[in-house]
């Protein structure tokens, strides 16, 4: 019997991605030069965020998506951070609430006007400070509403309830920096990556590892749950430096289910996961593909569909959510690459080639829309509930009738886990730790100069009073 290929059908198999046209792109924008392992940018259904390059602290610019073409080098920023903004995030169910944090050690809550900026914005609605060192990560919670984690370089994740504006838990079971954080469906599992070479699951409430692996064969750099298949992806470089995705069961991290080698380049794997096609996407960063992937839950779980091909390398890579995605050209995902040599953001959409013009539920399934299932009262109290599901047919182009209110906040100390996270907070930036450095250093000096003046003067009046002494009394 005659050899022959395994053959796999799927109705995902011919895929392509699809670039938009260069007026459809965002053009002329300083794309921040930092090297922090981020992706620098955040979509949704109305705005696009990046993190730009400036001098005296962090920004980002906010530009509304019908506004493409050249951006002015004068638009107006979000530019309230002291320090290099490392990370932005969208709030899921409110499109103008994002959240961004810094090496200032803080994270910091912005309402965006309607239709965009119009002037630089420096004061947020809230400035959450807690971490003692700068903070690397934040990740909005999946299903209820006003919930915010946070992870910093002080090896903590902080859980905020954005109705009150302080932390109410603190996870406190790492050993080195948090390289990564996601959430299952319904947000009542969190699984992180560190650079102590461990996958963990931890229940977020309690902050308890339910299951934990020490991963020294396969070096875990990002993690991405798949939805409910109870399963773990991992993307991280195995012992011969070749990059390497892995597949676990998230209720036994003892071993991979597979392991399977990409390629030998050195540069970061962004994983992304779409829950409503079952589809992988594997992006390398410095990298100008896009490999995609159909995963089940039989062996082999991983089936190889195509690659898309660029030859401008990515620095990071935004993703619009479902509900912003145009579903009558059959559009199943949308990048917004960042080309940082052109300063050019790209959007890439992958399209399933149909030959009909009507909507397509086979490739549209129900799926998490922009209601909150709970409010943090209700999640920290112990529900769990699955995300609020929509149509994609009718319902895609509703806006949310979510308000943020900011809370009144009075400045006092912030205590969790018995912890007193506001006192004796250092420095916020290793910029500020050598300002004041030199700031002392010019006051030190300031001062032997104005007492080596005084010790001038008091011997000059103590020759006086010599010479006085010495000379003839008048008659």
């Amino acid at each position: 019997m005659s050899w022959r290929p395994q053959y796999r059908s799927s109705k995902f198999r011919n895929v392509y991605g699809k670039v938009a046209n260069r007026e459809h792109c965002f053009d002329g924008i300083p794309i921040t030069k930092n090297v922090h392992d981020n992706h620098f940018c955040a979509v949704n259904a109305r705005f696009l965020a990046i993190v730009t390059e400036s001098a005296g602290g962090g920004s980002f610019l906010v530009i509304p998506l019908e506004q493409t073409g050249r951006i002015e080098p004068n638009y107006p920023k979000v530019c309230g951070h002291q320090g290099n903004v490392l990370d932005i995030k969208w709030n899921p169910f409110i499109d103008n609430i994002i959240a961004s944090c810094s090496e200032d050690t803080s994270v910091r809550i912005w309402e965006v006007p309607e239709g965009g900026l119009k002037r630089n914005m420096t004061e947020a609605l809230l400035e959450l400070h807690g971490h003692s060192r700068r903070v690397g990560l934040v990740e909005w919670h999946p299903t209820a509403n006003n919930v915010l984690f946070s992870a910093g370089y002080d090896y903590k994740v902080l859980i905020w309830n954005l109705d009150v504006g302080e932390p109410v838990k603190m996870i406190d079971c790492h050993s080195d920096v948090i390289l990564c954080m996601s959430f299952n469906t319904d947000g009542s599992l969190l699984t992180t990556t560190c650079k102590d070479k461990k996958l963990r699951v931890i229940e977020p409430r309690s902050g308890r590892v339910l299951q934990e692996a020490n991963c020294k064969n396969h070096r875990v750099n990002r993690v991405v749950f798949l939805g409910n298949m109870k399963r773990l992806l991992t993307t991280g470089v195995s012992r011969w430096n070749t990059r390497q995705i892995a597949l676990w069961d998230q209720e036994d991290l003892s071993m991979p289910l597979i392991e399977e080698e990409i390629d030998g380049l050195s540069g970061l794997l962004f994983p992304f996961y779409d829950a409503d096609t079952h589809m992988l996407y594997l992006a390398g960063k410095g990298d100008g593909n896009i490999r995609y992937y159909e995963i089940s839950t039989e062996k082999p779980y991983l089936s190889y569909l195509m690659e898309f091909r660029s030859p401008a390398p990515q620095k990071g890579l935004g993703v619009m959510p479902k509900h912003g995605l145009d579903v009558t050209a059959c559009e199943v995902f949308r990048f917004y690459k960042l080309v940082t040599l052109k300063g050019l953001i790209e959007p890439i959409s992958m399209i399933v080639p149909r030959r009909s013009d009507s909507y397509q539920e086979d490739i549209y399934p129900m799926t998490p829309g922009t209601e909150p299932a709970l409010t943090p009262d209700e999640w920290l109290g112990g529900i769990n509930r699955d995300p609020v599901l929509m149509s994609l047919k009718e319902g895609y182009k509703k806006s949310s009738r979510m308000v943020f209110k900011a809370p009144i906040k009075e400045k006092k100390s912030v205590v969790v886990n018995g912890i007193d996270l506001l006192e004796n907070v250092p420095p916020r930036t290793e910029n500020e730790l050598l300002r004041m450095f030199f700031r002392q250093q010019d006051e030190i000096r300031r001062l032997k100069e104005e007492l080596a003046q005084k010790d001038i003067h008091i011997r000059q009046l103590q020759l006086e009073l010599k010479n006085l002494r010495n000379s003839p009394k008048n008659c």
